[in-house]
């Protein structure tokens, strides 16, 4: 007996990590594999029955799994985004919200042939998105502008405010009088806001209040945070029923926007976490139905669905967003995203069995129509949203972009190579006058120390796929790649060679630590620039089938050569590294180093006395400090 359950959980694990895997590996909605996976292990082989297996365990092991949800999505949630933005994801949590559980109660009651208390708990339940699908889906799309942190906000705050709305229609339906029912819904709302909100700041306070004081030691830095979070969503749920999932996500907006402590390491624990949180609960969930409920999908309910995605949501965008700067492509955007996830499943679980153990006969249905929303809504949002944002021209599906970490002259002439191919670029550094001659080159560049938390949140990374660092300091190379991994991924992290690399002083940072080398064995910092010293050049050649890489190799030299990047016809760009050499083909630019010819030389004086000149005239355009 005991082997069996444990063979049934690894399979959860495998199972639920497997398909976000494969998801990740094909380019899909990892919800849509998750679906299908649970269902697979559920009701087609019954290999996995979740009551069976866990018993009166599920529905606390699926409230705290939700609430740890909320709380890694409320560490992703900062003020500074909101400017801008404030009145649109307010509208949309409030009205937006309103209005969509009005249309939802609405058909549910007349296409389902219920009783219009459990449509209007139906219909309270299907108004939360979740960051469990937002997330993915805004990763795979990549919005530009302010539709990403919109559609992320709504969707983390959305889902406490769909769950306090739920229990209290619950509350509200077991009571037989209605004016007692309409004190006890108000009486609930305090509390349930007063007790969520003020336990999340109080786990929030403790937990900064420990790193601060150094109470805590790194090893366990991540499990006492847990803890924290595990306590705060049980201390509230006990106060008062379902606020611990407010307390949660209270928590985590309150620790991602306090400046008193470090708490990226947090992030990136939680972002982990929730991978096996979100595989193994959807898997569980959904392999908790039933062969009827997945076929007896009739007419009733394609109508519904219909009605919810072609009405209700952007009814609720319209309404929400009127009086807004935003315009229409981002409007229509909004209106066409907004999938439901695990939060509505949990939440559908857990009141469809407090309604049977009230002697509701028609609870279980509630379970069958909420997947029926989140099957309909991930497979039509998931699979339609990047279509409609590159119709509509409001996402960078395939960033090609690059952050460029130094300004250093050579640096320059690389990153004015790219945006001469219509590459994005982005230059960082911590030397003013590297980034006043970078902008006096026409590019793009920020002042700042790249590690810095506050400039890492405030950089626009609109339209930029990888970072290449290229530092003179091999730590802060290795550093910046740690700190964007989360964004870009470790495919996407790029660095110079450490100095020292291959020779007896070994290198400085361990090969674990680092990105992948740039352009080739031995290309550190202090090569690059004795190359530069000595007069190599940034080139760019078209190739072509009478002029192919062999032929350019044949030409300056495969030693004199340094390749740096080959960009398609597509503005597909790859990079030169130790690992994973492109293969440049006719049709490809390829950008590289050599030594330069006296055409070039006399090119680069040119460009150097312009540079002056425009610098001169700016001085010269300065008034003068008074004396």
């Amino acid at each position: 007996m005991t082997e069996d359950i444990l063979i049934k959980l690894a399979a959860i694990v495998v199972v639920g990590v497997g398909a976000q895997w494969l998801a990740w590996r094909f380019r899909i909605p990892s919800i849509l594999l998750l679906l299908l996976a649970g269902i697979f292990i559920g009701p087609i082989t019954e290999f996995v029955n979740p009551d069976e297996l866990l018993g009166d365990l599920l529905i606390p092991i699926v409230t705290l799994s939700v609430g740890l949800i909320l709380f890694e999505g409320g560490l992703t949630l900062r003020f500074a985004d909101l400017p801008g933005v404030a009145g649109v994801v307010r509208n949309l949590i409030t009205v937006g919200a309103a209005v969509t559980w009005a249309i939802g109660t609405l058909f549910a009651w007349l296409l389902f042939d219920i009783d219009l208390s459990l449509a209007i708990l139906f219909g309270a339940i299907i108004i939360v998105t979740g960051p469990t699908v937002i997330g993915p889906l805004l990763d795979h799309v990549r919005p530009t502008g302010r539709l990403g942190p919109i559609l992320r906000w709504e969707g983390i705050v959305i889902d406490p405010i769909g769950a306090v709305l739920a229990v209290l229609v619950f509350e509200a339906l077991l009571h037989d009088q209605l004016d007692e029912a309409a004190i006890d819904t108000v009486l609930a709302i305090v509390a349930t806001v007063g007790i969520g909100t003020a336990i999340g700041l109080l786990g929030a306070g403790i937990m900064v209040l420990f790193l601060r004081r150094y109470w805590i030691p790194d090893a366990l830095q991540n499990p006492v945070t847990l803890m924290l979070v595990i306590a705060a969503i049980t201390v509230a749920d006990e106060l008062k029923s379902e606020s611990g999932l407010l307390a949660a996500t209270v928590m985590g907006i309150a620790l991602a926007n306090q400046r008193l402590v470090n708490v990226h390491h947090i992030v990136e624990f939680k972002e982990n976490l929730r991978v096996l949180i979100i595989g193994g609960i959807f898997v569980i969930l959904a392999a908790g139905l039933t062969i009827e409920d997945i076929t007896d999908f009739g007419i009733e309910r394609a109508a519904f669905l219909a009605i919810l995605i072609l009405v209700a949501r952007p009814l609720a965008v319209f309404v929400s967003t009127l009086r807004s700067s935003l315009n229409w492509r981002e409007r229509t955007f909004l209106a066409g995203m907004a999938p439901r996830g695990i939060v509505a499943a949990a939440i559908a679980a857990i009141f469809s069995l407090r309604l049977a153990e009230e002697g509701n006969a028609d609870a279980p249905i509630l379970v069958p129509l909420t997947f029926t929303v989140i099957i309909g809504t991930i497979s039509v949002y998931g699979l339609g949203a990047g279509r409609l944002a590159r119709w509509l021209n409001v996402s960078y599906p395939n960033p090609q972009g690059t952050l460029i970490v130094g300004g250093q002259p050579w640096a320059r002439r690389i990153a004015k190579a790219l945006l001469d191919q219509d590459i994005p670029v982005l230059i960082m550094d911590s030397n003013r006058k590297n980034v006043a001659d970078a902008r006096m080159d026409g590019l793009p560049a920020n002042y700042g120390n790249i590690l810095a938390d506050y400039q890492h949140g405030d950089l626009d990374l609109t339209g930029l796929g990888r970072i290449l660092s290229m530092t003179p300091n091999d730590e802060v190379n290795a550093l910046a790649g740690q700190r964007f991994l989360p964004i870009f991924g470790r495919a996407s992290i790029y660095q110079l060679t450490p100095r020292g690399e291959g020779d007896s002083r070994g290198a400085s940072v361990p090969k674990e630590q680092r990105g992948r080398a740039l352009f080739g064995e031995g290309r550190s910092y202090g090569y690059l620039t004795k190359r530069f010293d000595d007069g190599a050049v940034v080139k760019t050649t078209e190739l072509t089938d009478e002029f192919t890489y062999d032929d350019f190799l044949d030409r300056y030299g495969e030693d004199n050569v340094v390749p740096l990047f080959v960009i398609n016809a597509d503005k597909q760009m790859r990079v030169f590294a130790v690992e994973g050499n492109p293969s440049p083909k006719p049709g490809h630019t390829l950008i590289s180093i050599l030594d330069a010819t006296e055409e070039d030389r006399k090119r680069d004086a040119r460009k150097k006395e312009e540079r002056e000149e425009r610098q001169r005239d700016a001085e010269e355009r300065t008034p003068a400090e008074p004396d």
